[in-house]
């Protein structure tokens, strides 16, 4: 089980489950966890996202092209949470080998952290989960970013070097990635901030079409009417 937090600023939990309950999104009551107040939901697909208000204070500026108020405003990914059934492994490859930090355990998480800014993994022990299953609901994979390629290379070398079945570098049009498995059976991925999603749209337009790989492009009219129907909101 994979689940996705997005942080938001202190005090702002309230006015988040206003919003959602008044679309008919059922929330669970907030929490505090690891110093965080937490507010949990589900996304119409089933998919287990949160809100978090950090105790540390999340320097990100929000998208003010909105209707949510900034001093509300999505500040970007906070971490998310690995459910697993035995989790000494993971903490391994995170600790040993990816560079993270182990914080002491809460309860049957224990939280990872790099520093930087959405730089946070939550082990979670769930020793009688059933296996996952890639479906409807449910996230593929965790994707973390390196600058370039040649620092992608090296991280390659580093994964490789600790046992892992990596992949060759694969050209997303965006950026470039690879992907391993963590022991827990995690999909990760490490894709470089190159060439960007500007590479074939401007800043300003981002979001506002369908963008498609060129092996997509002949499957566009399929794709598109499989797509949910939505339209941006206007402030």
């Amino acid at each position: 089980m994979i689940a996705t937090s997005f942080s938001v600023p202190l005090d702002s939990l309230d006015w988040w489950a206003g919003r959602l309950l008044a679309r008919g999104v059922a929330v669970a009551e907030p929490v505090a966890r690891l110093g965080d107040d937490v507010l949990s939901f589900a996304d119409p697909e089933g998919m287990q996202l949160e809100l978090v208000a950090p105790a540390r204070p999340d320097p990100r500026e929000p998208w003010a092209g909105g209707t949510v108020p900034s001093e509300h405003g999505i500040r970007g990914f906070h971490s998310v949470t690995l459910g697993l059934t035995g989790q000494e492994e993971t903490a391994r490859l995170l600790s040993g080998t990816l560079g993270f930090h182990a914080g002491p355990p809460a309860g049957e998480r224990v939280r990872f952290e790099t520093g930087e800014v959405a730089a946070v993994v939550d082990l979670r022990s769930m020793p009688d989960a059933p296996p996952g299953e890639i479906a409807a609901g449910t996230v593929h994979h965790v994707a973390w970013r390196t600058p370039d390629d040649d620092s992608q290379l090296a991280w390659r070398e580093v994964v490789a070097a600790a046992g892992y079945d990596v992949t060759p570098v694969l050209d997303r049009q965006y950026f470039h990635s690879i992907y391993f498995r963590e022991p827990g059976g995690v999909l990760f991925e490490i894709a470089t901030d190159v060439p960007g999603f500007t590479f074939d749209e401007a800043a300003g337009r981002l979001g506002s079409a369908l963008r498609l790989p060129p092996r997509l492009e002949p499957l566009r009219a399929e794709l598109e009417l499989r797509l949910p129907a939505f339209t941006v909101p206007t402030p």
